[in-house]
């Protein structure tokens, strides 16, 4: 991956370089719904971290295999069983929390697998949402390129359901970025930010 690469890859998926920015050098990190790979590519090439992703779908293991990404098919909605407590530094869940059926207890696995997790997510809560569904439709955007008839999305939250989430759950927010493309928000995030970036592990 060349340097002009990983800049494209910055500006298409900010949160890519938001993550990144939490990840120590050399670091394992397991990729969940990692789609064809890019964002391990991008960790390997940034940060050198080890790893795996996980995902389900054909197309998209051939394109990891392509991306010389370690990738293992399976449906997280299975849970993690085949990895043992602790295994890994972080797990990621990349913009994928939203398609996700059973949340809870796949949070719960990643907290067993991992010693920290990250997820990324569209914030259902940004202010475009929120004029589209006050219009009368669903929202439709580049974070939500889906119609409401054909989206995967199922569990779709605003930053501050899922705080409230981790809350409930006795999970410790470590840190967290807030973005509309590549500008991050620092003020009125859960309104004027489009992507929410958490980083969390359990409570003690």
């Amino acid at each position: 991956m060349t340097n002009h690469d990983i800049a494209r890859l910055a500006a298409e998926r900010p949160d890519f370089a938001a993550i990144a920015e939490w990840i120590p050098r050399g670091a394992s990190v397991l990729d969940l719904g990692c789609g064809d790979g890019s964002l391990l590519r991008y960790l390997k090439e940034t940060c050198a971290v080890k790893g795996y992703g996980v995902e389900i779908n054909d197309l998209d293991i051939v394109s990891c295999i392509a991306n010389n990404v370690n990738v293992i098919q399976n449906d997280l909605e299975s849970g993690l069983a085949d990895f043992e407590d602790g295994s890994f530094d972080f797990v990621i869940l990349s913009q994928t929390l939203q398609a996700t059926r059973h949340t809870e207890p796949l949070i719960r696995e990643i907290l067993r697998v991992g010693k920290a997790g990250i997820v990324s997510f569209p914030n259902f809560g940004y202010w475009r949402n929120r004029i589209r569904v006050m219009l009368g439709n669903m929202p439709l955007s580049s974070e939500l390129p889906y119609q409401w008839y054909n989206t995967p999305n199922v569990h779709l939250c605003t930053q501050h359901d899922f705080e409230e989430f981790c809350g409930k759950q006795g999970i410790v927010i470590l840190g967290r970025r807030v973005m509309t493309g590549e500008r991050e928000i620092k003020l009125l995030h859960n309104l004027l930010g489009s992507t929410a970036v958490y980083r969390f592990q359990r409570g003690i």
